[in-house]
């Protein structure tokens, strides 16, 4: 039972234990006012059933949507490309935050020589073909 329905129902066992008169104008009122508020209780726990209810469907959507973004944004996974040296042939990793489209070369770490990068696309798409036009 919830807190409103509690007092409600104190409140209705005062009216009672005053024996008041319902046939009276002040009887009837009194009467009326104390339905109302049991009617009104009635309808918090309603809401508060909804709320919870909403409350939950909101928590699995907030949990598929964090495996969705864990699937989507993979924290974990590397954003590391791997190139082979042209001149030594080693293999090493480069990562993608330290080097953007102005960088020409980069050196590679066994060798110490310069490798050139080369930002042509090779395919079709509008933003390369774009690109190639300026």
């Amino acid at each position: 039972m919830s807190y409103l329905k509690e007092k409600v129902s104190y409140v209705k066992g005062l009216f009672d234990g005053m024996k008041v008169d319902e046939t009276t104008n002040e009887g009837k009122l009194f009467k009326s006012i104390i339905d109302l508020l049991n009617e009104v209780a009635l309808e918090m726990d309603d809401v508060e059933e909804v709320q919870e209810s909403l409350s939950e469907q909101i928590d699995a959507i907030d949990e598929d949507l964090a495996e969705i973004e864990k699937d989507f944004y993979d924290e974990d996974e590397d954003y590391d490309d791997s190139i082979e040296c042209p001149h030594c042939g080693e293999e090493f990793d480069i990562d993608e935050d330290v080097i953007s489209e102005e960088t020409q070369a980069i050196e590679c770490p066994n060798c110490k020589e310069k490798i050139e990068i080369n930002w042509d696309c090779d395919c079709d798409c509008d933003e390369c073909e774009d690109e190639k036009k300026d």
